[in-house]
């Protein structure tokens, strides 16, 4: 899983459109400090300094897709009460969709209340409705699927058992997801995962599989045990069950399983981790990750969310950051054409001036670097445009490339005096340089003006081509046959 990959995929989530249909709540969180013994009973007395009232429940994966630059949509039922009308409130505030969203006066709207001091919950205070909807709030939120579920990329369940998905409204959404081909992310509660047939994936932490299974979870022989009934009770593709500290297994029906373990850090509080797992889940298949890859991405964004305290979300920087940590040096300058032009623009609206240059640069040798460098001194930071390694062998025969493409851009990225690294698979950089729209355009002393590519439309715009002379003796062929010479026998 590649940052530059990652990076691409929070820039496209803004053209992404996501429902989440469940169970909404509001939590709120009233903190103090507990000093005193109450003289009425024996109990603590908070004296409360800040109060916070955030989205929960199925809010709270809406919370986490809008904080990661998802155009969404909500569809559930809340009571006709000052809550219900806060939640849409707030909905609204964020540019949510809620169209979906429906009053039902007889309905109460969860709050749960915490009280905390000194980090820890004191008590928590539940006030809801947990009755199965009326027959008409049912018909008429399976309208409202049926009615626009097409228009959607990704649709995530978030069921926290107050009602809103009845067997008949996850039906519907089982039916459009495959009528649409649309992915059906959903997090489960209850004894009974047979509802959710039909589902792409089911995200279960380890009690939650525990008590749909029956099966008690420990060790990998139990776990194992527990996924394979639950992936025969609800029929699934695939199967992420969320183990705290032990990380996340993710089960596919080929049989193929992956164990991702969770990243060392401290833990404050666990409350939404799992609507953090589901938001990441659901806008990493959707934005075409692999099953594999989005689980990992979502462990990743479950281990910030739990050093987090109550119910947040995580943000595409932190994501992107720790995802980073490994080789910071060069994967953070390896970056897709996307999320380049944006990079790129706001250079430019700083005042720096972009220098591009390409090549396959197979086999690194000083000759590369001193032409590097010099390309770099034409302006304020240089942009590398380097062959994929499709478009070498186009360019230089079926035995070339000699080195993966992959390990070229982290070879090039490590060089200082390159800023950002590009892959491009064309045969010429044309499209990548109409994208970047360069200041200076470099090329070897090899060329003539003319003949670089891209040249006539750099220059339209009041850019520059400039010429630079190779190290003589120094190429990737010559080291090639020397490589021969010595050790071909």
């Amino acid at each position: 899983m590649e940052r530059k990959n990652i990076e691409s995929l929070f820039a496209r989530a803004q053209g992404l459109n996501a429902l989440v249909v469940g169970d909404l709540m509001l939590d709120e969180y009233l903190w103090g400090k507990a000093e005193r013994i109450s003289p009425e009973a024996p109990v603590q007395v908070v004296d409360v300094t800040r109060e916070d009232l955030r989205l929960g429940g199925a809010g709270n994966v809406v919370n986490n897709l809008v904080a990661l630059g998802c155009r969404v949509s909500v569809a559930s039922v809340v009571g006709g009460d000052d809550n219900g009308s806060l939640l849409r409130h707030t909905f609204t505030g964020k540019g949510v969709d809620v169209a979906g969203l429906m009053a039902a006066p007889l309905r109460q709207t969860s709050r749960k209340t915490r009280v905390i001091a000194a980090n820890q919950q004191i008590v928590r205070i539940d006030r809801e409705s947990r009755e199965p909807l009326t027959r008409e709030c049912e018909e008429w939120l399976i309208a409202y699927l049926l009615e626009h579920a097409s228009g959607f990329q990704v649709i995530l369940v978030s069921d926290y058992l107050k009602g809103v998905l009845t067997p008949a409204v996850v039906r519907a959404i089982m039916a459009v997801g495959k009528e649409y081909g649309i992915p059906v992310v959903v997090d489960p509660k209850g004894s009974d995962y047979a509802k959710y047939r039909g589902a792409t994936i089911l995200t279960p932490n380890r009690k939650e599989a525990e008590v749909a299974s029956g099966t008690k979870i420990s060790g990998l022989n139990g776990l194992n045990q527990a996924a394979t009934m639950l992936m025969e009770q609800a029929d699934l593709a695939a199967l992420l069950i969320t183990r705290s500290e032990e990380g996340m297994s993710l089960f596919r029906r080929n049989g193929a399983i992956v164990h991702i373990p969770t990243v060392a850090r401290e833990v404050f509080d666990v409350t939404g981790a799992g609507d953090t797992v589901l938001a990441i889940l659901g806008l990493a298949l959707a934005g075409g990750f692999s099953p594999e890859d989005a689980a990992a991405l979502a462990n990743i964004a479950a281990g910030i969310a739990v050093s987090k305290l109550g119910t947040s979300t995580v943000s595409p920087e932190e994501i992107i950051q720790e995802c980073g940590r490994g080789h910071k040096d060069s994967a953070v300058k390896v970056k897709n054409p996307d999320v380049l032009a944006v990079l790129i623009a706001g250079e430019k609206v700083r005042g720096h001036k972009v220098v591009f240059t390409n090549g396959c640069f197979d086999l690194l040798h000083a000759g590369h670097v001193k032409y590097l460098q010099k390309a770099r001194a034409f302006g304020d930071l240089l942009v590398l445009g380097l062959n994929s390694d499709g478009s070498v062998r186009r360019l230089k025969g079926e035995n070339r490339p000699l080195i993966h493409e992959e390990e070229r851009a982290h070879l090039m990225a490590a060089l200082d005096c390159i800023d950002y690294v590009v892959l491009f698979d064309e045969d010429t950089p044309q499209h990548l340089i109409e994208l970047l729209r360069p200041d200076v355009l470099v090329k070897g002393g090899d060329y003539t003006r003319e003949g670089v590519v891209g040249h006539e439309f750099v220059e339209s715009y009041g850019g520059r081509v400039e010429l630079v002379q190779f190290v003589d003796g120094k190429s990737t062929t010559g080291i090639i046959e020397k490589i021969l010479q010595r050790y071909g026998a």
